[in-house]
């Protein structure tokens, strides 16, 4: 758990930072272990990301998890976070119904003890991000390469290429930052335009493969501790193999239980010696 000294970090604060050219550390969370992990390492930011449905849930993507999943985990988090600035994702159907369904969704999250929600799209969704601020709860953005987005999209793939695209994108965090965004995530797009938009902006950015100039970064907590098995995107630096060295002692310790090794005699209990009673 992070330090009582160390402060908060809040929505204000973070502006404070771009401002001072201080950079945010982001990570996603799903659960106590995690979000323990995550606020005593120092993150600003903890995002409990719907990411929570390929990565600890089994699904192929972030489409079929719920509000109800997503508020289980931000449970477990906020229980473990003190530090860091708490968000929590809108899963996919919790806010495309427009802005009242939207509201009611971010309301949940707050009383399960989110400080802000994330939601996904930018000029298309500005009138919901305006509706949500104005409620007082902020809101973060997210544009580029939105997982919500792949079937629109045809699969994950990376935004703002073209002239066109760019200036697309521009406009969204442009719209998002108008509508009251307290920050915008950018996802999957070339460096050089995260850098325009992120001097363009106000509000800081947090980057995910975006490059160095975004005033911020985010990983996926199993991909930076290397628990996702299978291919990766470029930008999920590993920073460890908690997968192999896992795998490893749980095969040590089957073949400790093969062997008669474990539990030794002291792992084991012992009750005392009775007393005898003489007739």
């Amino acid at each position: 758990m992070a330090s009582p000294t160390a402060s908060k970090v809040t929505v204000p604060g973070l502006r404070a930072r771009k401002l001072a050219g201080e950079k945010i550390a982001a990570l996603t969370a799903y659960d106590h272990p995690s979000g323990l992990l995550a606020d005593e390492a120092g993150m600003d930011v903890v995002l409990v990301g719907d990411s929570l449905a390929n990565t600890v849930l089994g699904y192929d993507n972030t489409l079929p998890v719920t509000l109800e999943e997503m508020l289980v985990a931000l449970r477990a988090v906020r229980r473990a976070v003190r530090r860091a600035l708490l968000v929590a994702d809108m899963p996919f159907g919790s806010y495309q119904g427009g802005e009242e369904k939207a509201l009611e969704s971010a309301i949940a999250f707050v009383k399960a003890g989110a400080e802000a929600v994330k939601l996904e799209g930018g000029r298309k969704r500005a009138d919901i991000v305006r509706r949500i601020v104005e409620s007082e709860i902020p809101v973060m953005g997210h544009i580029g390469l939105t997982p919500q987005s792949i079937h629109a999209m045809g699969g994950y793939r990376i935004q703002g290429k073209t002239p066109e695209g760019a200036e697309d994108l521009l406009e969204d965090a442009l719209a998002l930052e108008k509508a009251g965004a307290f920050s915008v995530v950018i996802e999957g797009v070339p460096a050089g335009l995260a850098a325009e938009i992120t001097a363009r902006l106000e509000v800081p950015t947090i980057g995910i493969g975006a490059g160095p100039e975004c005033d911020g970064q985010i990983l996926v907590f199993t991909d930076l501790l290397g628990l996702t098995p299978g291919p990766k995107p470029r930008f999920a630096r590993q920073y460890t193999d908690l997968r192999a060295q896992a795998l490893e002692a749980i095969r040590a310790y089957r073949r400790d239980i093969a062997s008669g090794d474990f539990p030794s005699p002291a792992e084991c209990y012992e009750a005392p010696a009775a007393k005898v009673v003489k007739a």
